[in-house]
């Protein structure tokens, strides 16, 4: 086939999800083969046992290659966990007086990247900010440009390199070459930002079963990521625990009944669980279920506005918040997001999709789905899928939306 097929696999707390795609168009997507996997192995977005960790990805890996008739070689993978962190970098380079060709834009790039990373952590992306040219700055695309001094501001996310290499080791185990790691909200933001909220300032809000990532987007560009290691599953527990019910049956609970807002929820709404120690089935007030949820999930948004005004661009955000992720379907919780944040907040899943899409159009897909976009853009760039670094032989013309979400 001339169309580029391309692959994703989000390595999530809850599910393994293995997409195929063929590109079509400029930016289209037909999907062509899905493999949903329970997650087993994984823990809040980090390997606890590689071996199940494997049998899951391929099993995962297994029913996207049957559903697609293809073979699965190389993927895109998603990454997520409290060991992420990120930096802000400057990086400078000489340019003598000559027209900035994009050579310069990598050396600087390249710069930017020699900060002291501790021996354990690896660079996952580095993403460029703004350029300054001869001390003007708020520069997009210096390429064209006259100049003696190059400066570029970066965005580096790092991760630990043991849990990076534990995911790696189990999609490899699996048979096939995890090609790159994208961070979950990176790939999210593929799928659920405008253009117009990525320019005016946004973030995106992946919240998982097991983790809560952050990406914060300004002029069109990322400045700031965070992971929190809280998620659907800590809901979960909290209902477990105040009900005294299984965790299975707390997770149904949760899915069937939840509400984010208490003061929403009728004083003459019940449930009926069935909990450990009782013979019969008991009867609970929905109020009380809505009281477990709201004080955690107003805890994940506390800590989230805490991140933000410590970064300094909380004044920066007039488009407000994407929620997206498994989590962000439990209703009330736009409403819970909009009080404590003080932004506006809607909830957004993939859109603009063709061939097997019965099971994505859901928030929970969103990572899924953005790795696909990912793949494309490296696709488009021509650029090597194991090592991300320019050379001044890229052919430019193809790189320009690569260079905005550039990985090392």
């Amino acid at each position: 086939m001339d169309e580029p097929i391309v692959v994703g696999i989000d390595v999530g707390t809850a599910k393994i999800c293995t997409l195929v795609a063929r590109v079509e168009g400029a930016k289209t997507l037909r999907i062509l083969g899905v493999g949903i996997e329970p997650a087993q192995g994984i823990k809040k977005g980090t390997v606890i046992d590689i071996a199940a960790a494997t049998q899951s990805i391929a099993r995962s890996i297994e029913k996207a290659e049957r559903s697609s008739g293809l073979e699965i070689t190389s993927a895109i993978v998603s990454l997520a966990g409290s060991h992420v962190s990120s930096i802000n970098s400057r990086g400078v380079v000489g340019i003598a007086g000559r027209v900035i060709d994009e050579g310069d834009v990598a050396r600087a790039l390249e710069a930017a990247q020699a900060v002291a990373i501790p021996h354990n952590r690896e660079i996952i992306h580095v993403i460029q900010r703004s350029f300054t040219v001869d001390g003007q700055d708020g520069i997009h695309m210096p390429v064209g440009m006259h100049g003696f001094r190059l400066e570029v501001e970066a965005h580096i996310i790092t991760a630990a390199a043991a849990t990076v290499e534990n995911i790696r080791q189990a999609v490899n185990s699996a048979g096939v070459q995890a090609a790159q790691f994208v961070l979950n909200p990176l790939a999210s933001g593929e799928v659920v930002l405008s253009e117009t909220e990525r320019q005016m300032g946004a973030i995106v809000c992946d919240i998982g079963a097991g983790t809560t990532s952050i990406a914060v987007y300004i002029d069109g560009d990322v400045w700031h990521t965070m992971v929190l290691p809280l998620g659907g599953n800590n809901i979960t527990n909290d209902i477990a625990h105040g009900f005294k019910v299984p965790l299975s049956q707390a997770e149904e609970i949760k899915l069937q009944h939840g509400y984010s807002v208490m003061s929403e929820v009728s004083e003459d709404d019940y449930l009926t669980i069935r909990a450990f120690g009782e013979d019969q089935p008991v009867t609970k007030s929905r109020k009380e279920l809505a009281e477990i949820i709201e004080a955690r999930v107003e805890e994940i948004f506390s800590l989230l506005l805490q991140e933000i005004k410590r970064s300094g661009y909380d004044g920066l955000l007039p488009a407000g918040m994407v929620l997206t992720g498994g989590t962000s379907n439990l209703p009330g919780i736009r409403t819970l997001a909009s009080q404590v944040m003080g932004v506006p907040v809607r909830v957004a899943h993939p859109e603009n999709l063709l061939g097997l899409t019965d099971q994505l159009l859901t928030p929970a897909y969103s990572t899924s789905v953005g790795l696909l976009y990912w793949a494309l853009l490296m696709t488009e760039s021509s650029l090597p899928t194991k090592h991300r670094k320019l050379t001044g032989e890229t052919v430019w013309e193809k790189v320009v939306t690569w260079l905005k979400r550039m990985l090392p």
